[in-house]
């Protein structure tokens, strides 16, 4: 006979993880796709319009995988603060704060319209260099990568970044800079190889 402590208490197996891909951007880009009067506009496409506080800027930018290929099906959102160094509660006209954007089906870039964000108070006091948060999927992902995008001439304040400085290898910070400047960025996100990019576990 059996006794009761004999049993396992999970007898169950763990679920197979599950890619991000192939059907992501039906769900969350149908316009994109080619599926109208699910929404009248994918939803993030627009961050900014006339009402928006700040400096307009264009980030664009590729997801390269470790053969050095961008990835056609991948999806990036990106999350920031406004001008003034804080994150939107709803109430800031003109400026959603977030945004979504798929990959080009054929060159693999992805592209934002938005403002450069403020800088925004670290919990212990110092001030962040200013930054966009982005979130990366794509078909071979099973959790969605989080990073944080810098920006070349704000060289200064990355040097005093509190983020920044706790990077073990600072040689490394550099994945998270984009080149350009006057209100034109671009920034690539390579998975893996010599160049990967930093991702945070979050």
């Amino acid at each position: 006979m059996t006794h009761p402590t004999d049993t396992p208490l999970y007898p169950f197996k763990e679920s197979p993880s599950q890619t991000a891909g192939p059907y992501v951007h039906i769900g969350l880009t149908p316009n994109f796709c080619g599926i109208s009067g699910v929404y009248d506009a994918d939803l993030g496409t627009a961050m900014v319009d006339d009402r928006t506080k700040g400096e307009r800027i264009t980030l664009q930018g590729r997801v390269i995988d470790g053969a050095g290929n961008p990835l056609t099906d991948a999806l990036v959102e990106i999350w920031q603060a406004d001008a003034d160094g804080r994150y939107p509660d709803g109430r800031e006209p003109g400026f959603s704060g977030w945004g979504r954007a798929p990959a080009d089906a054929k060159t693999g870039m992805f592209r934002f319209d938005t403002i450069k964000p403020g800088r925004v108070s670290y919990p212990d006091g110092r001030m962040q260099a200013p930054h966009i948060n982005i979130w990366i999927v794509a078909r071979g992902i099973n959790l969605g990568l989080n990073s944080r995008i810098y920006f070349e001439d704000e060289a200064e304040a990355n040097a005093a970044d509190p983020v920044l400085l706790r990077m073990d290898l600072q040689e490394r910070a550099g994945s998270l800079i984009a080149k350009g400047g006057g209100g034109s960025y671009s920034h690539d996100i390579h998975l893996q190889g010599p160049q990967e990019t930093v991702f945070f576990d979050i």
